[in-house]
């Protein structure tokens, strides 16, 4: 099941400094990238090195450590184990503070779920991670009320399970998944940030992952067929990966910024406006001609009659 996808590259912790983004797609996107990004004003980019550190690996068939332990959105310290051995698990590694692509991700996991019959804590379980161990369990249950708000079923939420975690559990659970991502320090400030992709797992019973998702939308047609074969033990096939960049960091300011590209939207924005024009244009033309054509018509006809 090959599903062509997107990896977005985030860095949280939005702050004033947060201004625009670039993005670029396609098969050679990173070296596109790093080109761009390799000058600026003669000086050398160094976030480069940085980007070669983030990303996911597809690590497909292989076991998820179900013996780590997290703290579940109530408080309590469970093992990854409680959640499997019936049921398949949407998975996903994010955090809750993340100001962008972490809440894109989970609105398009939502998003696609309102539009299976497959239903949380009945025919799979929902598995959201938290990659900051200073955020807690209060914050994974605010993230999972506004979730389970979303999605409209409040009946299901005891097949959502948002977790927080140490430090040590987290990096053993992003290595078995293949999640990659970098922690870096916001300059002038004590703010962290993390630079990492954006992907959503499915995985059987056991534990094993099966399928990978990239991106923040997702077909509702392949989330309901990677669920079905995931329960049944199959495991999928990898999927293509389409990298979006939205990390840089300027040398001359030695800042870190998160630029957030709105070039399609506005080009599209654009057209709109275009099209409306042109329509509203060619509406009173045509109107304008009836009207005259109609005088015209009555003129003539009070000239006959008269």
């Amino acid at each position: 099941m090959a599903v062509a996808a997107a990896i977005g590259l985030c860095l949280a912790m939005a702050a004033p400094w947060l201004r625009a983004q670039t993005s670029d797609y396609g098969p050679k996107g990173l070296s596109a990238m790093t080109s761009a990004m390799s000058e600026k004003g003669g000086q050398v980019d160094t976030t480069p090195g940085i980007l070669s550190k983030v990303g996911i690996a597809q690590r497909l068939n292989a076991q998820l450590p179900l013996d780590l332990t997290f703290t579940d959105d109530t408080g309590k310290t469970v093992p990854l184990s409680t959640y499997f051995g019936k049921l398949p698990a949407l998975f996903t590694l994010v955090y809750y503070r993340c100001p962008m692509l972490c809440s894109e991700e989970l609105e398009g996991m939502t998003s696609a779920l309102k539009m299976i019959n497959f239903r949380p804590g009945r025919d799979f379980n929902i598995i959201v991670i938290s990659i900051d161990p200073t955020e807690t369990p209060a914050m994974a249950a605010a993230k999972k009320q506004e979730y389970l708000k979303m999605y409209g079923h409040p009946e299901t939420a005891n097949g959502w399970h948002f977790m927080t975690g140490t430090q040590q559990n987290i990096d053993q659970i992003a290595a078995a998944a293949g999640f990659k991502y970098v922690k870096l320090k916001v300059p002038g400030t004590n703010l962290m940030q993390f630079a990492h992709a954006s992907s959503l797992e499915i995985v059987t019973p056991q534990g094993k992952l099966a399928q990978y998702y990239m991106g923040v939308e997702y077909s509702p047609k392949d989330m309901l067929l990677g669920l079905d074969e995931a329960s049944n033990n199959r495991i999928g096939s990898p999927v293509d990966n389409i990298l979006t960049y939205c990390y840089h960091y300027d040398p001359t300011t030695n800042t870190h910024d998160l630029i957030i590209s709105r070039i399609i939207q506005l080009g599209g924005l654009l057209t709109l406006l275009l099209l409306g024009g042109f329509m509203l244009v060619m509406f009173r033309r045509d109107f304008t001609l009836g009207h005259a054509q109609r005088a015209g018509a009555r003129e003539t006809a009070e000239k006959v009659n008269g």
